[in-house]
């Protein structure tokens, strides 16, 4: 586990108030199944003033250059960037109940994550949960579980697991309601947040934005 990864400083200061105007750590672009091209989503990022972010598409790491190099354009025009962060969003099995993993802040290139950055699920030993944490931080990334209370196992039962095998956090605010406009869950994120803290686990935040906007689902 990268204990000295300097993402866990950010994650650290995850509060119910970070997401969507000041982190965002779940969205995704044309390069899976979400709307937005990469550029839109990096003007987007710069037009609200994120300071840290990742784009998380699903088994692929394609947008990252794009948004990359639209972020080195508007620095140079002198404009504030966010930190953008290396993201992919991999499914794998946890208790025998499929379930979704962020990885953030891996070395892109890394012979490790090549397995899951082509476009589709894996199949296999590789789907175990263990197998993609182990992958993720061989690559000197983060694995936390995605919106750990939409999956048909109680989330209790998963974050428990999830921190029994290492992972590095969870996915504690999130807008179970898919709302237009983002705002964390009443009650259930809170319970979230708690187990995780209770567990040494990080916590995240992020929109999962499948539209339009950033600023919602």
């Amino acid at each position: 586990m990268p204990l000295d990864h300097p993402l866990r400083l950010v994650l650290a200061s995850v509060t119910k108030e970070s997401c969507p105007k000041k982190l965002n750590f779940h969205c995704h672009t044309l390069c899976s199944d979400g709307s937005l091209t990469p550029k839109a989503l990096a003007e987007q990022a710069v037009q609200i003033g994120l300071e840290h972010f990742a784009v998380t598409d699903h088994h692929s790491l394609e947008a990252y250059p794009i948004i990359k190099n639209e972020l080195a354009k508007f620095q140079a025009a002198g404009k504030a960037v966010p930190t953008l962060w290396t993201g992919t969003e991999v499914s794998c099995v946890l208790e025998n109940c499929l379930v979704h993993v962020l990885a953030l802040g891996y070395k892109p290139d890394h012979p490790a994550m090549a397995p899951y950055l082509k476009g589709d699920a894996v199949v296999g030993e590789k789907l175990n949960a263990s197998s993609v944490v182990k992958a993720i931080q061989a690559a000197d990334g983060l694995a936390l579980l995605a919106h750990p209370a939409r999956y048909r196992l109680n989330f209790k039962l998963l974050v428990k697991a999830a921190a029994a095998l290492g992972f590095d956090g969870a996915e504690a605010w999130y807008d179970y309601e898919m709302q237009p406009r983002w705002r964390p869950s009443a009650h259930v994120c809170d319970r979230v947040a708690a187990l995780a803290s209770e567990l040494n686990l990080l916590h995240s935040c992020g929109t999962d934005s499948h539209g339009l906007s950033l600023l919602g689902r």
